[in-house]
C-alpha cells in the first residue's frame, strides 16, 4: 500500500537517494514497478533524517502526493544526510487523519515505516490493545493501521528488546491475530537499519564505501540489487546485511528450517 526507503552510508543529498534516481521514489509514487497492491502513492509522503551530533532525526511529512510538494524539492536538492527513512502513501483509508498517518512515524532515535495493510482492520487487532499502556494508545499519531503497528513494535523496544528481536515479534504477533495481513516494516535508528519482508517486496543494495540500501523496489538499474524473499527479517549496518527467516504462525511446522545468511 506504500514504497519506502532506508538509507545508511556517506554523506548525500536527499535528493540524490529520493529524486534523482530513474525509478527514485518520488517517481514510484505514481509508477511504481514492483507494487503488488495500488498502483498510485498519493495519498501523503514524509521523510526523516539524522543530523550528525544529534540521535533524534528530524520528520518533514505532507498529506498530498510529493510531486505537489515545491518545498520539498528544495529541501530534497540541499539538505545531506548519512542516514534517512522516507515513503509515499497509498491509504488504506483515504484521507485518513492525514498528514499524521504519513510515515515516518518517530519516536526517540526511531524511524518506522508499513507498508502493507492489517486485515480486518480495526476489529482483528482489538485482543493486542490491552497489551499497550493507555497513555500509548491515547498519544497515537493517527487511527490507522500502521499507527497501532508502530504502537506494538515501539513498546517492545522500549522494553529493551533490540531491533531485530522487537520486529520479528511483533509481526508474528500481528500476523497471528489477523492473518493473509502485509506487514512489510521498516525501521532505522540512523546506524542500523532492520525490515520485514512479508506480503510484499523488498529489496536491499550493499556496496563498499557507499553505504546501503533497503527499498521497496530498486532505484536503478545497478545490477547488485538483491531481492529478499518473503517471510524475512533483514538486519543491515553501513557495511553488512543478514538475512533471517521469520516464522508464519499459521504454517505447519517445517522439517528443517533454512539457515541465516549474511551477504
Amino acid at each position: 500500500m506504500c514504497r519506502h526507503l532506508a538509507y545508511l552510508g556517506p554523506s548525500e543529498a536527499m535528493g540524490s537517494l529520493l529524486v534523482e534516481p530513474a525509478h527514485s521514489l518520488f517517481r514510484q509514487s505514481w509508477a511504481p514497478r514492483r507494487q503488488r497492491y495500488g498502483t498510485v502513492n498519493a495519498d501523503g509522503f514524509g521523510v526523516g533524517w539524522y543530523a550528525e551530533g544529534d540521535p533524534v532525526p528530524a520528520r518533514y511529512r505532507r498529506s498530498g502526493p510529493i510531486w505537489g510538494d515545491q518545498s520539498f524539492a528544495d529541501l530534497a536538492r540541499v539538505v545531506r544526510t548519512t542516514s534517512l527513512l522516507a515513503a509515499v502513501r497509498d491509504a488504506t483509508v483515504a484521507g485518513a487523519d492525514g498528514e499524521a498517518a504519513a510515515a515516518p512515524f518517530a519516536a526517540g532515535p526511531w524511524l518506522f515505516s508499513h507498508n502493507g495493510a492489517v486485515l480486518g482492520w480495526p476489529r482483528s487487532l482489538a485482543p493486542l490493545v490491552p497489551s499497550l499502556p493507555v497513555v500509548e494508545l491515547l498519544s497515537l499519531e493517527s487511527r490507522s493501521d500502521s499507527a497501532l503497528v508502530w504502537a506494538l513494535l515501539l513498546q517492545r523496544l522500549r522494553e529493551g528488546d533490540d531491533e531485530s528481536q522487537a520486529l520479528a515479534d511483533t509481526v508474528v504477533e500481528v500476523a497471528e491475530a489477523a492473518p493473509g495481513s502485509r506487514l512489510n516494516l521498516l525501521l532505522t535508528n540512523g546506524d542500523s537499519i532492520t525490515a520485514t519482508a512479508w506480503g510484499d517486496t523488498l529489496w536491499y543494495l550493499t556496496e563498499p564505501g557507499r553505504g546501503t540500501v533497503v527499498a521497496s523496489e530498486p532505484y536503478d538499474e545497478n545490477p547488485h540489487w538483491r531481492e529478499v524473499p518473503d517471510r524475512t527479517l533483514l538486519s543491515a549496518t553501513r557495511e553488512d546485511v543478514l538475512l533471517s527467516p521469520l516464522k508464519d504462525p499459521h504454517d505447519q511446522p517445517a522439517s528443517a528450517p533454512p539457515k541465516e545468511l549474511r551477504t
